[in-house]
């Protein structure tokens, strides 16, 4: 649920200030209801498009079962992760400019396509994060059912909710909330959660090849583990729960499991060096 919700909230703000951005620009060209028109058609054929993903990746996973659907998850998972990581770097790049880049892009449009120009550009710019949160929440939530599913959904709508607020807040006040305060925090939360999405592809691989007939360092590596400090902070319950739906936390991690949190967090760091530099 607290996954889902934060994914969902941080994806729909950064698509509201796309379209807000977009409104300010209509705003002052000629031809505004018509341009108006354009736009709101763009953001509806885009999230037909996410629709149409979440439906395709539903039916795969329908589709594929027993090992080539854990297979399916597993990968998906590791797309999620990657997904998040990569977003957070081209923010850092492109962030200060993002208004900026969006105004000329839809100028160029404008001046070449008419309205069409700027349905595309909705279109393309509402289905990439609507499709990064449908790759998103299926990485965070594939192995969920019944309860736990239901409670995923309304975390997501409390999300949409949030979202809205969030919005707000950060149009009539400034002093509580920036914008490079909120993508600040989100940022931080989404490395994190892409440490707890790479984690629970690890998990789902490690169960995949323990059912294999494997040389015996393949099962100590991923399915023995290193300590238990479920005594100290279980990972089911409380806040350890928390920490490993948004940081990976396991209290009996697996060797494999370790290396790969230490490579990630490697290679965010280095990400995040590259991106400073060539802003």
């Amino acid at each position: 649920m607290n996954q889902a919700m934060f994914i969902v909230w941080r994806e729909s703000v950064e698509a509201l200030l796309v379209i807000g951005i977009l409104q300010a620009w209509i705003s002052q060209q000629a031809g505004r209801s018509g341009l108006a028109r354009f736009l709101w058609a763009g953001v509806l054929l885009g999230l037909l498009c996410s629709t149409g993903l979440a439906g395709l990746m539903l039916w795969a996973a329908e589709t594929m079962t027993g090992a080539e659907g854990g297979w399916l998850q597993a990968l998906l998972t590791l797309v999620a992760s990657a997904l998040m990581v990569q977003m957070v770097f081209w923010m850092h790049r492109h962030g200060p400019t993002l208004r900026h880049s969006l105004v000329r892009d839809a100028d160029q449009r404008l001046a070449r396509q008419g309205g069409w120009g700027l349905l595309l550009l909705a279109l393309l710019a509402v289905s990439r994060e609507g499709s990064e949160t449908v790759v998103f929440l299926y990485g965070a939530g594939a192995r969920l059912h019944d309860t736990a599913l239901s409670l995923f959904a309304i975390g997501g709508v409390l999300g949409l909710v949030l979202a809205g607020l969030t919005v707000l807040l950060l149009r009539s006040s400034r002093r509580v909330l920036s914008w490079a305060h909120f993508f600040a925090l989100s940022e931080a939360l989404l490395l994190l959660l892409g440490g707890a999405l790479l984690v629970a592809a690890v998990d789902r691989i490690s169960g995949q090849l323990l059912a294999m007939d494997l040389p015996d360092w393949v099962y100590t590596a991923f399915g023995e583990s290193r300590w238990d400090s479920s005594a100290l902070l279980s990972d089911s319950h409380g806040v350890g729960a928390l920490l490993a739906d948004f940081a990976g936390y396991r209290a009996a991690p697996s060797l494999i499991t370790l290396v790969a949190l230490l490579g990630y967090w490697l290679w965010v760091s280095h990400g995040l060096r590259r991106s400073r530099h060539t802003v």
